[in-house]
């Protein structure tokens, strides 16, 4: 149990040799030096304590040691061969799960479309979607990849920028009938608003970026982006949404969009050591891909 075992070179070698019947041309056919599959030859026979090869006026002879030895040598070779390609097959194969996580309003609205062609392309492949407006640790892999609307500040992570989601006031068509339609910025305080409940540092940045009022009185208010978008589709009152997705209904009419454009910079990130898992690879660039797409409907829709 103490003797070294022959490694898997010196079969392979051994099997070279009793298929080409010398040392000349089992060497070229595995790309090795003639003095090497020599060595790998001698070092076998060492370890087996039997002559595999004998000289003659043909080259290299079998021995009764080899013969009975070359079955148990293609079984390893077979077993080589078939770990190897289930190695490749798996690295190139695109199987097991991606946690994505993304903004309320991109996850439910935006991304599902994108991962369900992404999955009928690779069925193995599962998704773990986190609707969150906050932004997820990737260097902790609370996410693989994640959508943000910022640019990453943490390094070892791999940022692509996708582009600039336009957001716009929106209201639905019957809610317009009703109550009218605003044609500025002040006229809209007469009219049922759709809004936050509590301010955050993106809307700050909002005000600091266009002439809001510093107070406005909201008929419905969340915190929840959904529950705004579903506020406004319901025809509660006019709200802001993202301009390429209500373009994807008919119903959702854009207001003022010279007096209120806001630029949405969306990104894609995800930790670097994942740049070469098959699986992580072809879920970011679909995410690019599609995103891409979705921001460049809102400029031909």
């Amino acid at each position: 149990m103490d003797q070294a075992l022959p490694g898997w070179d010196l079969y392979r070698s051994f099997l070279a040799v009793l298929r080409e019947g010398s040392l000349s041309a089992a060497a070229r056919r595995l790309g090795l030096t003639q003095p090497t599959l020599g060595r790998h030859v001698a070092a076998l026979e060492q370890l087996l304590g039997a002559a595999l090869f004998i000289r003659s006026r043909s080259g290299l002879s079998p021995t009764e040691a080899a013969l009975d030895l070359q079955p148990y040598a293609e079984a390893l070779e077979a077993t080589a061969a078939a770990a190897l390609r289930s190695a490749s097959g798996r690295g190139r194969s695109i199987r097991g799960s991606v946690r994505v996580s993304a903004s309320e309003i991109v996850a439910i609205e935006v991304l599902p479309p994108i991962l369900a062609g992404l999955q009928a392309a690779h069925p193995d492949l599962v998704i773990e979607l986190v609707p969150s407006n906050r932004v997820e640790n990737l260097l902790l892999r609370e996410a693989d990849i994640a959508v943000r609307m910022v640019a990453p500040a943490q390094e070892a992570l791999v940022a692509k920028r996708i582009g600039a989601i336009e957001l716009g006031f929106h209201a639905h068509r019957d809610y317009l009938a009703r109550r009218g339609t605003p044609r500025s910025l002040t006229a809209m305080e007469a009219h049922s608003l759709v809004g936050y409940d509590r301010e955050t540092a993106f809307i700050r940045r909002a005000r600091e970026l266009l002439p809001l009022p510093e107070r406005i009185a909201f008929a419905f208010r969340s915190d929840s982006d959904v529950a705004q978008l579903a506020a406004i589709r319901a025809g509660i009152g006019i709200g802001v949404c993202q301009v390429p997705l209500a373009r994807r209904d008919p119903a959702l009419v854009r207001l003022l969009p010279k007096a209120f454009s806001f630029p949405l910079e969306t990104w894609l990130a995800m930790h670097e050591n994942l740049r070469d898992t098959p699986r992580c690879r072809v879920v970011f660039d679909a995410l690019a891909k599609g995103l891409a797409g979705y921001i460049a409907g809102a400029k031909t829709g």
